[in-house]
């Protein structure tokens, strides 16, 4: 792996020489392609990588799964266990967790999975430690909590730079590119929007694997590398967040410190947690529901009470057709209308369309042909 780990380094330092400019863009769209293809067959080996260990076989349950991506012995099984009761073991050293562990949090109505993973170390995305087992694990995630503590806290760039070789795109959409392969004519572009790349620069990029004929519609502003990830095609888009454990061992300023360069670096303010004293782990709770996008529903069945008891966890931007959806695979087929009590409609009891796009607690009655 030595020579393919140099052949990236060579590619990345001439990146880091070349001045982006229009002039140098079409050589540099080339040069980011090519590292991406190289970065990408490397993980794709070690992902398919035969006598290293049986992978790990999680099936996921709840209203979401979240893992817990973090260094060796930031305190991810101790912070699994105030979260769900489950019973991970905990010691002082590196790699107590050799195996994936899971556990049920239920909050607000939700039950969310949580899952405690074996600690990445530089290099886990070329299949380094159990990388290429972990990296599985984490691509199927809703939701990626990212565990630091006082004494690394700093290094969680380590972490997302690790996740960015294995193909997982934290905190951003997927951008809306469409590449469709043709047996001619070349590279045919088209833009709806902001023209952000030129037709030089998609050439260059498409040609770095191999593809000279092909329509492309580009949705929105993109980059370069935008673009590159939807020619590789395998990315996939978590959102994530950043915890930092054991800020009962250090002293108040440490810990503003710690928090003010995450908040600088990152963008938003990590949470900052004691998994062993319980601080702010309540607090993290609500985090880890918000950033899931969940919403509480309840249901109202036609002429009877609300179960205010029991809500139906659906994601923020859900319709009533999602809703119906969840409850049985025929109420879309037999839907007749819904009505709605809440802040989603003008008056209580309003009849609704399946589009009708839904709000927290909203109140949800479903009338479908018998």
């Amino acid at each position: 792996m030595s020579g393919l780990e140099d052949e990236i380094k060579e590619i990345e330092d001439e990146l880091q020489r070349t001045v982006y400019n229009k002039a140098t863009s079409k050589h540099i769209g080339r040069l980011k392609a090519k590292l991406a293809k190289i970065r990408d067959e490397a993980v794709q080996r070690a992902m398919k990588s035969a006598g290293s260990g049986e992978g790990y076989s999680v099936k996921k349950s709840g209203d979401g799964t979240v893992v817990l991506v973090g260094f060796p012995s930031v305190g991810k099984s101790t912070l699994l266990n105030q979260l769900t009761g489950q019973e991970s073991e905990v010691a002082a050293y590196a790699f107590t967790t050799l195996t994936v562990v899971p556990g049920i949090l239920e909050h607000k109505g939700a039950k969310i999975q949580i899952l405690d993973i074996p600690g990445l170390i530089a290099g886990a995305a070329m299949g380094k430690g159990r990388g290429k087992e972990v990296i599985a694990v984490v691509r199927s995630a809703d939701l990626i909590l990212i565990l630091g503590d006082v004494y690394n806290g700093r290094h969680v760039d380590v972490l997302m730079r690790e996740l960015y070789d294995a193909g997982i795109r934290i905190n951003k959409p997927k951008p809306d590119i469409t590449i469709k392969k043709s047996g001619n004519g070349g590279i045919r572009l088209n833009y709806v929007g902001d023209e952000a790349l030129d037709i030089e620069e998609v050439r260059s990029i498409l040609a770095e694997n191999k593809i000279m004929n092909a329509d492309v519609l580009i949705r929105g502003n993109v980059s370069q590398d935008d673009f590159i990830d939807a020619m590789i095609g395998n990315r996939v888009y978590i959102p994530a967040f950043i915890a930092i454990n054991k800020v009962d061992l250090v002293d108040a300023k440490t810990r503003a410190e710690i928090e003010g360069e995450l908040t600088e670096r990152f963008g938003e303010k990590p949470y900052m947690i004691s998994a062993h004293s319980g601080y702010n782990v309540d607090t993290l709770k609500d985090g880890i529901y918000e950033h899931l996008g969940f919403m509480r529903v309840y249901m109202k069945p036609l002429g009877g009470p609300a179960d205010m008891e029991e809500p139906l966890i659906v994601r923020s931007d859900s319709t009533i057709e999602d809703v119906c959806r969840r409850l049985h695979r025929d109420f879309v087929d037999k839907f007749r209308y819904a009505k709605i009590w809440g802040k989603s409609v003008k008056h209580d009891a309003q009849r609704v369309g399946l589009q009708h796009k839904l709000k927290d607690r909203d109140i949800v009655t479903i009338v479908t042909r018998f």
